[in-house]
């Protein structure tokens, strides 16, 4: 009996060291992952011990005396939805009452193709959460397709596509000489497509160039896109926040209406309403009749289910209170303007900074690009040397936030873009 007890001991022994072995290699092969270029900029601003350290890298923003702004429709939002809100899941597609608000802002308050019921959509985790539906989508559905993507784009365009494997080419887009729009670049790059591509596009407040297209140049681009027949996938996380009124900033997308495609849009209320941790957004497919158009949304929910099942309600129900009361939808477009008046108000500030320096350089690219991002023409070795010798902390493609721009340090930013960018 013994010797049994004691067999068995080593057999549970050998069986137990068998099983750490195992268990010590599972995750041997796991290197650090790659630092995010746009967060990791914050992580070493939050680290640096500087009183003059200077953040213009962070895409979110923020009052003039640099700091997080909730805005006050918000504010009043959350005051009549207090201890009115239950803590049920909504449904896979989310809010009806948000989504049906969201698309009025995209497709036009009296558009045809709400009316019609011809647009499938669902809420969203914010715009990130959009594109990554859409991807998922394609690559079930047009499982041959690839996607153009513009150069530069935002980072994580290339991680949502490439994480739902599909395949992507790019497109010319930035002109670095003249600091703006590649124009014959670009459509050349449509022409040459093969018939029936999907292309990814900025609605307004190009990230991170900040260079949009021209009203006139919309309407050829959605020309050419009817003539070969693309798919335009528009990721609009700007609206409103580019010039201050939202249906300016969806021009865009109206053109492409008014011509008969088509298209899928991506939207979030991150930037516009500063619901940045909200995480609220919606992806919508413009189809044929209501029929696809159902068909298409159960296809995005089944999506979702593995993925969160169903999105958050707080934020969603903000948004809805928001855009379904007029007093608080016109304090909203009164805000949304202030912010973007402020971002313009920061670039005409920091160029005329520049200038009054003397830099042998052209600044005219600060006040003609748009939005929340300046892309700078700074190199990455003088972005290097703004961070080691002014604490200025930007990404090294030389995109400057002009959120983090405020009238008590751009005048430090501008003599620091001055010393690093003069003997270029």
């Amino acid at each position: 009996m013994a010797f049994r007890s004691a067999m068995l001991g080593r057999v549970t022994r050998r069986g137990s060291d068998l099983g750490a072995r195992w268990m010590s290699t599972w995750w041997r092969s796991v290197e650090p992952a790659a630092k995010d270029p746009i967060l990791g900029v914050t992580e070493a601003f939050l680290a640096d011990p500087s009183p003059d350290k200077v953040n213009v890298g962070v895409g979110a923003y923020r009052d003039d005396n640099g700091k997080p702004v909730v805005l006050d429709c918000v504010r009043e939002a959350e005051r009549r939805i207090a201890g009115n809100l239950n803590m049920e899941y909504l449904p896979m597609g989310g809010s009806i009452k948000m989504v049906e608000e969201t698309l009025k802002l995209a497709y036009g308050e009296n558009s045809e193709f709400i009316r019609d019921k011809r647009i499938a959509a669902v809420q969203s985790l914010s715009g990130t959460g959009a594109c990554r539906l859409f991807a998922d989508f394609q690559k079930r559905f047009c499982p041959d397709s690839q996607i153009y993507i513009p150069v530069p784009t935002w980072a994580n365009h290339h991680n949502i596509w490439r994480d739902a494997q599909v395949p992507q080419r790019t497109f010319h887009y930035y002109h670095a000489e003249s600091r703006g729009l590649d124009f014959a670049a670009l459509m050349d790059d449509i022409k040459n497509a093969p018939d029936g591509s999907f292309f990814l596009l900025h609605a307004c407040a190009h990230n991170p160039t900040g260079v949009d297209p021209s009203e006139e140049q919309w309407r050829e681009i959605s020309f050419q896109f009817k003539a070969k027949g693309h798919f335009a996938f528009f990721d609009m996380a700007y609206q409103g926040f580019a010039s201050g009124d939202p249906e300016k900033d969806a021009k865009a997308i109206r053109i492409f209406l008014e011509d008969g495609h088509h298209i899928g849009i991506a939207q979030s209320y991150a930037k516009n309403m500063g619901l940045y941790g909200q995480r609220v957004g919606c992806l919508s497919v413009l189809c044929e009749d209501e029929k696809q158009a159902v068909a298409v949304k159960s296809q995005l929910q089944q999506l979702a289910r593995p993925m969160y099942s169903n999105p958050p309600v707080h934020g969603a129900v903000i948004v809805s209170t928001i855009l379904g009361d007029p007093e608080l939808k016109k304090l909203w477009l009164k805000e949304v303007k202030v912010m973007a008046d402020r971002i313009i108000g920061m670039r005409t500030a920091l160029r005329e900074n520049l200038e009054k320096l003397g830099s042998p350089l052209s600044w005219e690219h600060i006040t003609n690009q748009i939005g929340m991002f300046c892309y700078s023409g700074l190199t990455p070795e003088q972005v290097d040397r703004l961070t080691n010798e002014f604490h200025i902390y930007l990404t090294r493609n030389g995109r400057i936030s002009m959120a983090g721009v405020t009238t008590g340090n751009v005048g430090y930013l501008a003599n620091a873009i001055h010393e690093v960018s003069k003997s270029a």
